[in-house]
């Protein structure tokens, strides 16, 4: 099994560090915010290698952080007149409500990092007495020269980035490259801790070093995350731990490819970005997944809705091909089928093995979506086989093609966003009997409408 490791920039054999054990730590959300198909195309692509790593037979302990200190969330808290704390736990609810729909594995491990405030100081202690890091006007910096490895993953000299910085000025920093570690609070009213450099909070990299090191150890196996990461975030994790411990942070990097849109990446900042929430109400998990899947995870990938529209009919083919065996054979359950022995399944593993490859993968799918098809009137025991191994692949990527039709699949949204069409229509028309006989009978069925003052229209089911 081979990994493209994202610091050494090539294809590496995969040796886990300790015999069948394997620690992975994912970067997870910073939550001040609902979360976008960036999002989804991140930790879609990691929860495809945890869901592969446990089908190869290792014991994988999966970590994936919840960051609920940051300055977004505190200026959000701000805007809005409320607490940090308030903003962080509405927006990690609407995070795993996302992650659930999407058909997502829960993490083995998922801290958050106000409740690791004590590991994170304990690290800057170790940083300040060995010479790496300074205190400054009631902050703590990391010294970036004194870590000539600088810059190695994202492959960019100290002396080239200190170039680039050269614009800006600093009178508490020793180098404008050097990052902050502890934040001095600005105001009383700041989310903020007492530490030995006074009340503050963490920097947003040693918070996962941190939490790494306290769940997993001081050296991993796989480090991942976005392509935005690699600098300067994975860059600080790697100088602030390898300087604090004297050993290797990570042993594999791995990083996934933009989601874009008009080749600019989906973004917050940008304000082009898709809600995970929204997409849902067009298209099912399975399509989203399947969009995301089509391409390597390395690579960005355009979102346009032709590009969903053709996942969302690949991902039907496949779907259907388990409901025509069903039918066709006269079973309520197919079993699926694990065998890694069958040629298929071997033909499955060959193309993760080698850096999920996920599109040769769904290629594997649909011949045996074409084969069950073919069997299914003639050999009803090759058409369950064939079914059966679908299944069982496509389990391992995290699809659900054995799932029955219920209310938030793309068909029936696609019902609802009619009838609230034609709603919309008899309001605008002046039609209140209509609209209300519309409103009223949904609610009789457990759905309740919601109309926003900006005219939009959403759904609830009870």
């Amino acid at each position: 099994m081979k990994l493209f490791n994202s610091y050494s920039q090539s294809l590496e054999e995969f040796i886990p560090l300790n015999g069948n054990k394997v620690t992975m730590y994912v970067c997870g959300p910073t939550v001040y915010d609902v979360p976008h198909l960036g999002h989804a195309r991140c930790y879609i692509t990691w929860d495809v290698v945890y869901r592969y790593l446990k089908f190869k037979g290792f014991d994988v302990t999966y970590a994936r952080n919840i960051t609920d200190v940051d300055d977004k969330i505190i200026n959000k808290a701000k805007a809005q007149n409320t607490t940090p704390k308030e903003i962080s736990t509405k927006f990690a609810g609407e995070f795993h409500k996302a992650m659930d729909a999407l058909n997502l594995l829960s993490p083995d491990i998922e801290p958050k990092a106000t409740e690791n405030i004590d590991e994170m100081l304990n690290l800057i202690g170790q940083l300040v007495e060995k010479g790496y890091a300074y205190e400054s006007q009631g902050d703590v910096y990391f010294e970036v020269d004194k870590f000539p490895r600088y810059g190695n993953l994202s492959k960019q000299s100290i002396k080239d980035l200190e170039a680039g910085a050269r614009v800006e000025t600093s009178d508490i920093k020793r180098n404008l490259l050097d990052f902050a570690l502890w934040k001095k609070t600005k105001d009383e009213t700041e989310i903020c801790w007492d530490s030995p450099y006074g009340k503050g909070r963490p920097g947003w990299h040693i918070e996962c070093s941190a939490m790494s090191r306290k769940y997993l150890g001081t050296t991993i196996d796989i480090h991942a995350g976005g392509a935005d990461l690699q600098f300067p975030h994975h860059e600080n994790e790697i100088a602030q731990s390898e300087c604090a411990s004297g050993k290797q942070f990570a042993k594999y990097w791995l990083h996934n490819g933009f989601v874009t849109i008009n080749n600019e990446k989906m973004s917050k900042s940008l304000g082009n970005f898709t809600s995970i929430e929204s997409l849902l109400k067009a298209y099912d998990a399975n399509t989203i997944k399947f969009f995301i899947l089509t391409n390597h995870y390395r690579q960005p990938v355009e979102f346009n809705d032709t590009a969903l529209e053709s996942a969302k009919s690949g991902a039907q083919r496949l779907k259907n091909a388990i409901a025509d065996v069903k039918t066709a054979c006269g079973v309520e359950e197919i079993t699926p089928i694990f065998d890694k022995e069958n040629s298929y399944v071997k033909a499955f593993m060959e193309a993760m093995d080698e850096d999920f490859n996920t599109s040769k993968a769904l290629s594997i799918l649909f011949e045996l979506a074409t084969l069950a098809q073919k069997e299914k009137e003639e050999n009803t025991e090759k058409a369950l086989e064939y079914a059966g191994l679908l299944l069982g692949i496509s389990g391992v990527l995290g699809f659900n093609f054995d799932k029955k039709e219920e209310l938030s699949d793309s068909v029936t949204q696609g019902l609802m966003n009619l009838i609230i069409d034609i709603r919309k229509d008899a309001r605008a028309e002046k039609n209140w009997a209509l609209s209300d006989k519309i409103r009223d009978g949904l609610g009789a069925l457990g759905i309740t409408l919601k109309d926003s003052k900006d005219g939009i229209t959403t759904y609830e089911i009870k």
